[in-house]
């Protein structure tokens, strides 16, 4: 058999103690670097490399970028790990034309403040200038324009305000391939109906509806004008049942399938 060979404790003792000073040393770098991070991190902080460098506003058009970063009170002091999202959004809240914000903190050093704003669903003419109004009733007496480009129509003779909240209401329902269509709309109450409107259209038709359940009466138009006759034009009828009233007065015709319940 053969001989083991016997290591005796003198021979070991020395890889031992080599085994754990690497082991002790790799300790103490682990906790050096671990030290070291910490300082880096309270460093970066405390210095201006933590301070907001950019903030980018998308999503706004009533409203510029440079109002928006003034009202989040962001500045290039501002530390970004300070920022309180809840205290600005609830500064953006205050202005009527928006209705949601998001904010984003992309390190190092740029803040993100995405803004969805209120649908524009018309204007109306005060003093010879056009103001816009949003979908929650809001008129933006703050923007004057000379002219409007025909992206929402032209709300007429609304002197009450009720009745124009309820008005844009109905018109922030509509999908835009029917708001488009509409040019003006005209408010002609009577002792029957307070309610009473008259809409323009920009393809030639009068229609004669009322606010009450406008949204969902107006979304029958494009089938009932695809049933009449291109070259013959008048009032499209849009109360108790849908129906065609001629200029010349020579046609009524009953809108087939476009009867719309009260």
């Amino acid at each position: 058999m053969e001989k083991k060979k016997i290591v005796s404790i003198e021979d070991r003792i020395p890889k031992l103690k080599q085994a754990r000073k690497k082991k002790a040393n790799r300790r103490l770098i682990f906790y050096l670097s671990i030290f070291f991070l910490l300082i880096s991190i309270i460093v970066y902080l405390q210095s201006p490399l933590s301070n907001v460098k950019t903030v980018a506003v998308t999503g706004n058009s009533f409203i510029s970028d440079e109002a928006i970063v003034e009202k989040s009170n962001i500045t290039n002091k501002t530390n970004i790990w300070t920022i309180n999202e809840t205290d600005i959004k609830k500064r953006l809240h205050k202005n009527p034309t928006i209705k949601s914000v998001e904010i984003t903190k992309k390190l190092p050093r740029t803040v993100e403040i995405h803004l969805s704003e209120y649908d524009r669903v018309g204007y109306i003419n005060v003093d010879g200038a056009f103001h816009p109004i949003l979908g929650n009733g809001q008129v933006l007496t703050s923007i004057k324009e000379k002219s409007i480009n025909g992206d929402a129509p032209l709300l007429m003779d609304f002197s009450d305000k009720a009745n124009l909240r309820k008005m844009t209401s109905e018109l922030n329902k509509l999908p835009d391939s029917i708001l488009n269509m509409i040019s003006e709309i005209h408010w002609k109450p009577t002792d029957e109906d307070k309610n009473k409107i008259m809409l323009y259209m920009n393809d030639g038709y009068l229609v004669d509806g009322t606010i009450r359940d406008f949204a969902t009466k107006m979304k029958v138009y494009p089938s009932i004008v695809a049933q009449l006759n291109p070259d013959k034009k008048g009032i499209i009828h849009i109360g108790v049942g849908a129906y065609f009233e001629s200029f010349d007065k020579e046609t009524k015709e009953e809108g087939t399938n476009d009867e719309t319940e009260d």
